[in-house]
């Protein structure tokens, strides 16, 4: 096996991994528990701040995001994040209160690989979490 090969043997192997960002614990909760049933690993933090270095340290493979967040809003972690380098192509899925058609315009206008109002689905969030990481396994 070449070490590119056991690179990608490893990457698909470890757990996929989602980072949480919001400052509702019960919003973290029912998301985490949804993703921990399908075998995903969960990191959460409650704020904008936390967010951004915890995706720099931890390289998640997904991101769920709520916009209005302490410290720095989900908008703004987003913009930092698409202009690192080594997180800008991290999916980024904003799951917020924010409903009105111009905060959903603006959510995909930065970046957002899906954009999902609270009160929310869960089997919608998990479809759409599910859908991408088959996506990312088949582009591997």
């Amino acid at each position: 096996m070449r070490p590119t090969d056991t690179q990608d043997v490893l990457r698909r192997a470890r757990p996929r991994r989602v980072l949480i960002a919001d400052d509702d614990p019960d919003i973290v909760k029912v998301v985490a528990a949804n993703l921990e049933a399908e075998g995903i690993s969960v990191e959460a933090v409650g704020n904008g701040v936390k967010a951004q270095a915890r995706a720099l340290r931890t390289m998640p493979d997904l991101i769920i995001l709520d916009i209005g967040m302490p410290g720095r809003d989900g908008l703004e972690v987003l913009q930092s994040l698409r202009a690192h380098p080594d997180t800008k192509d991290i999916p980024v899925v904003f799951l917020t209160a924010r409903a009105s058609d111009a905060d959903v315009w603006e959510g995909w206008k930065s970046g957002a690989a899906y954009y999902l109002t609270k009160p929310f689905d869960t089997a919608q969030l998990m479809h759409f979490v599910n859908s991408m990481f088959d996506h990312m396994a088949h582009a591997r």
